[in-house]
C-alpha cells in the first residue's frame, strides 16, 4: 500500500519520487473518482452550501474541480498522508486514499 511519501524529501527527490509513483497508475480524474469521493468524504464540511462546516475555514471549499486543485497539496497532506486527519470522522478506505494520491499527484492539474 502506498501512502503519501513526499513530505520528507527534497524538491528534486520529490519530483523523481512522484514520477516513479505515477508510473503505470490507472487514470484517475475528478470525473471518474474525485467528484464522488469529495461528495462522500469532504462535502459535509467543505461545500459552500454546507450550513454547519464544523470549523472548516470558509475559504476552503471543494465545489469545483478548480477549487480542489487549488488545495491539492493541502488535501494530500491532510487526507492521504501516512497519518491522515481528514475527514475527522474517518471512514475513508486505504484504497480510496491511494486513489486520491493517484488523482492529485499523477493526473493533469484540473482534471
Amino acid at each position: 500500500m502506498w501512502l503519501l511519501f513526499l513530505a520528507c524529501v527534497g524538491e528534486e527527490e520529490s519530483k523523481d519520487s512522484t514520477v516513479s509513483f505515477c508510473r503505470d497508475t490507472p487514470v484517475v480524474t475528478y470525473e471518474n473518482f474525485g467528484r464522488s469521493f469529495l461528495t462522500e468524504s469532504c462535502d459535509g464540511c467543505h461545500a459552500a452550501t454546507t450550513t454547519d462546516r464544523h470549523d472548516a475555514p470558509d475559504a476552503v471549499t471543494f465545489d469545483t474541480v478548480e477549487e480542489v486543485w487549488r488545495w491539492d497539496e493541502r488535501i494530500l497532506a491532510r487526507a492521504a498522508s501516512a497519518d491522515p486527519d481528514m475527514p475527522p470522522q474517518g471512514g475513508v478506505t486505504d484504497d480510496d486514499r491511494v486513489r486520491l494520491q493517484w488523482w492529485l499527484l499523477c493526473a493533469d492539474p484540473g482534471t
